[in-house]
């Protein structure tokens, strides 16, 4: 970046100014023109003086970060663009974040998810655009997957007590299991434009893509104040546009499935949203058993196939998240099936005898080859 300041007289008056320019944008103009009669020569001295101070700052990077959801965000804004204060700035994400908390959440009894799901069967629930919105992309990933995604989950979730309530002292019986198999499934959801219904006693959990919403609500919002480089977290799920604030395009690692915590796979993702799911952190054993907390919605039961861990990326981050999720249930020859079919760059990591085989679909290709793979 280059920044140069000039006086220009233009007929009896002064031109003070302040442009800025880039390799990539050409000129832009970084401050207002003042004009100043002759003759007011203290004036045009510290109007100048003014104008270069400002001509010399250089342009900020952000960092912010805060509690949401369960977890937390992280937040780098590069190059901020000038008129934007940080603390107003951090208080609308945080607000923003709130709502989303208000209207998808199961530990706000009157979130709006709540009241749907305290409804009757039958009854027809009015329900905001953002929620409509995120239960209408759960139902289209659910119809794709085969039902490998399924939002109403939740009871089956608990059951094996990978939710609110405890590890079980034994396995769930086939009785016990069967017998939420007769209720659950999405296929009881009904959306008719901003009214949503159940035909059996079904609930809600939208934990599996509620993030993923939530990173794309910020996003939306940086860019509506005119920020456009970004990158954006939320519990692990991300989106970026712009570029870092080395003035590059963001990498991101893919994280390998070991307690290491060590990036497997660098990958240059700007303009995109990334999401991972594994069922790697959470489990239990029994009786030498292992049982992850990825539950297939087909069976009820913990899936037992070795696909460790799925990075889906997409335009945006809630169609990232669920599809990770719908994925890491369905298996790696299933989930790259579905990936080459659809044109989805999804990369897998397969757990084998020595470590983990790396498996990605063709449109994941162009990542691995921007990192001179």
């Amino acid at each position: 970046m280059k920044t140069s300041c000039s006086t220009t007289s233009v007929a009896d008056d002064h031109m003070i100014g302040c442009v800025t320019t880039t390799a990539k944008t050409g000129p832009k103009l970084s401050a207002l023109f003042l004009f100043v009669r002759k003759g007011f020569v203290g004036l045009v001295t510290v109007l100048l003086a003014l104008t270069l101070a400002a001509c010399d700052r250089k342009a900020e990077n952000w960092k912010l970060s805060g509690p949401t959801m369960g977890t937390s965000y992280h937040i780098t804004v590069v190059q901020v663009p000038a008129g934007q204060a940080k603390a107003p700035l951090q208080s609308a994400i945080d607000a923003e974040l709130a709502a989303v908390n208000q209207e998808m959440s199961t530990y706000i009894p009157d979130s709006e998810l709540m009241r749907f799901n305290a409804a009757a069967t039958g009854v027809a629930v009015e329900v905001s655009p953002h929620l409509a919105d995120v239960v209408n992309r759960s139902l289209d990933i659910y119809r794709r997957s085969g039902g490998a995604f399924d939002v109403t989950i939740g009871p089956l979730v608990n059951l094996w007590g990978f939710g609110p309530n405890p590890e079980p002292e034994t396995i769930p019986s086939d009785e016990e299991i069967d017998r939420l198999q007769q209720v659950l499934g999405s296929d009881a959801l009904s959306l008719d434009g901003l009214t949503l219904t159940k035909s059996r006693p079904v609930s809600i959990d939208l934990s599996a893509i509620a993030k993923g919403h939530g990173v794309d609500r910020v996003a939306e919002l940086l860019e509506s104040r005119g920020i456009t480089n970004y990158l954006v977290e939320v519990g692990g799920e991300l989106r970026t546009s712009g570029v870092s604030p080395q003035g590059q395009p963001w990498r991101i690692g893919i994280e390998r499935p070991t307690a290491g915590q060590v990036v497997q796979k660098p990958i240059q993702v700007s303009g995109k949203a990334v999401a991972t799911s594994g069922d790697y952190r959470n489990y239990y054993e029994r009786d030498g058993k292992r049982y992850a907390h990825t539950l297939d919605p087909r069976t009820g039961r913990p899936v037992e196939h070795r696909l460790a861990s799925v990075t889906v990326i997409a335009d945006n981050c809630a169609e990232a998240d669920g599809l990770a999720t719908a994925f890491n249930v369905m298996g790696a020859e299933a989930a790259l099936k579905l990936a080459e079919k659809e044109g989805l760059a999804v990369f897998l990591l397969v757990k084998a005898e020595q470590g983990f085989e790396e498996r990605y679909s063709e449109a994941f290709t162009p990542y691995l080859e921007s990192q001179g793979r």
